[in-house]
Formats: structure tokens, C-alpha cells, sequence
């Protein structure tokens, strides 16, 4: 399995409405990078639900339920969308200042690829996470 992260503003689309819609489309990205994350992701993959913007913290953890297919939201096939379920809403936020101030995640992409809208987590930073979050999992 693995572990990755994907940035959404609260205003745009937040954890909330995710957890209320039971499965959504991430579309829209337009980022080779993150679109190649897309791409590497397999049904069953965890990915941590970052608030950008508002927020700036880890909320939640979504699970992808359809690999990455043709963005249906334009006609240019460089670019894919991967579905999502919401999996588990985390006990206590977890903020990009605590984050920041963690060694252990000195290394993360989320702060040294902050622009990066969809990213890798190494297993260590996904349990560490779940740890400061307070939150078992599964």
C-alpha cells in the first residue's frame, strides 16, 4: 500500500462536503508532478485530506476507490483524475505549524514541495501523523 496526500481548499471543496458527497472525482489537476502521483496511485491507497488556504491542516484520510482515468473535465489527455472515498475523519487536526516543528517530518513533500497539490507519504510520516492526530487506524 501506498501513502499520499491531497490539498483542497475548505472553501472550494472541504472535508465536510466530501464525507456528506461519500465519493468524489479529483479533478482539475493541472500540475505533472501531482499528475503523475495520480497516475501511481492503486485502489486502496490512503491519502491524507490537507485543508489549504483555510485551515492548513491534515483533517482526514480518503481512500482511492477507482485508479486514474481521462480528466473528463477537459479534452487534453495528459491529464488523469483518480476517485476518493472518505475513510476516517482524524480526532484532532493536524496543522502545518505542528508539522513544521516536527523533526521526523522535516522531509515531507507537504513542506518541501509546498506548492505540490497531490503528494507522497512515506508510511513513517502516515503513522506519525495518525500519532500527533491522535487517531487509530484502521
Amino acid at each position: 500500500m501506498n501513502y499520499w496526500l491531497i490539498k483542497s481548499e475548505p472553501v472550494k471543496y472541504s472535508w465536510d462536503q466530501f464525507k456528506k458527497d461519500k465519493k468524489t472525482v479529483w479533478d482539475g489537476v493541472r500540475n505533472y508532478a501531482a499528475r503523475n502521483n495520480l497516475r501511481s496511485m492503486k485502489k486502496g491507497d490512503l491519502a491524507l485530506f490537507y485543508h489549504s488556504n483555510e485551515g492548513l491542516a491534515i483533517v482526514g484520510i480518503a481512500t482511492v476507490v477507482k485508479e486514474h482515468y481521462q480528466d473528463p473535465t477537459t479534452t487534453d489527455t495528459a491529464w488523469s483524475v483518480v476517485e476518493f472515498k472518505p475513510t476516517k475523519t482524524l480526532k484532532k487536526p493536524v496543522t502545518l505549524a505542528q508539522i513544521k516543528s516536527t523533526q521526523a517530518l522535516a522531509g515531507m513533500q507537504l513542506v518541501k514541495l509546498s506548492r505540490l497539490s497531490v503528494s507522497v507519504v512515506t508510511a513513517d510520516e502516515f503513522e506519525l501523523i495518525l500519532a500527533m492526530a491522535e487517531t487509530k487506524f484502521p
